[in-house]
């Protein structure tokens, strides 16, 4: 159960919530994995590479190292990207793939924390340009997401704020010393082990459909595990939310990150192909280390 109205005589107070697999069903840029490969912004090694990573990340979690190399995978992958085409493609199906998979339970406790006077912070290492629509959905209050480099109207490959592990930690503490938080008094939500220093920020941290390692600090620290089961249509749940306009739908986070989760979608949807095989064979090989591919011309 959540606290009561917030006493507006104690110091502010904030709900944190990490985005995907917390309060949508699955990665937030896995959604646009099929319109980036048709748009020709992956060509089918890469889908199948990026496969690999979010296999790993899907099947067992990562820990840092893998993150680390996987960030830097994706950095590479995505150099030379034209941020408008990127732009244009996510613009044509947020509405139509995220506004579907919002898990009723987190779309419920952001209601509760709003009427208790908490504000609903999202902290995403996806990207600020598609994290902020989403909380705009969602009716969030700020918004914590990676910046990638723009250099020309393309990506450099470069990040300028990685939102990941300690940084998440760090920028809630930023949060609540410009805006007035009482982090002992605060909630924050997440599935991932990575974000353990997040949740030790807060004074309430909740662990949400977590992974192994997640779930076994949180057996072991006594903190609560919430079971988030039933995607619903956040449009038709709540209608009074505005939607964000087409314009303000830009690329995913390290739009690597939207490359990470690139494969999935178009292999699922596909029968078993020797690429399918090859993906079998090499998925122990992402394990021992994930190369950087080459540049993409």
């Amino acid at each position: 159960m959540l606290g009561g109205v917030e006493n507006h005589s104690l110091p502010r107070t904030a709900a944190f919530f990490d985005l995907d697999k917390t309060v949508i069903a699955k990665s937030s840029t896995l959604t646009f994995s099929k319109s980036f490969y048709q748009g020709g912004l992956i060509n089918r090694r890469a889908v199948l590479r990026t496969a690999y990573a979010q296999f790993v990340f899907l099947a067992g979690g990562a820990d840092h190292d893998q993150m680390e190399r996987m960030r830097q995978y994706l950095s590479a992958l995505c150099r030379g990207w034209n941020v408008q085409q990127v732009r244009e493609i996510v613009a044509e199906t947020l509405h139509e793939l995220i506004d579907p998979i919002i898990y009723d339970e987190a779309a419920s406790l952001v209601e509760e924390h709003h009427a208790a006077g908490r504000d609903v912070v999202i902290v995403s290492t996806s990207g600020a340009e598609v994290v902020e629509p989403i909380g705009q959905l969602l009716g969030a209050d700020r918004v914590v997401a990676t910046r990638m480099v723009v250099e020309d109207g393309v990506f450099t490959g470069e990040i300028e704020y990685y939102a990941y592990g300690p940084t998440k930690a760090e920028a809630i503490r930023e949060l609540a010393a410009s805006e007035g938080y009482d982090l002992a008094r605060c909630y924050a939500y997440s599935d991932s082990v990575t974000d353990i220093p997040m949740l030790e920020a807060v004074g309430h941290p909740h662990a949400v459909n977590p992974d192994r390692g997640l779930r076994r600090e949180a057996v072991a620290r006594d903190w609560p595990i919430l079971s988030f089961s039933r995607p619903v249509r956040l449009k038709q749940r709540v209608s009074s939310l505005p939607m964000p306009s087409r314009s303000a739908l830009v690329v995913a986070a390290a739009v690597g990150a939207a490359a990470a989760t690139a494969g999935l979608m178009w292999l699922a949807g596909r029968r078993r192909t020797p690429a399918l095989s090859e993906f079998a064979v090499k998925s122990k090989e992402l394990r021992a280390g994930l190369p950087l591919p080459p540049r993409q011309e």
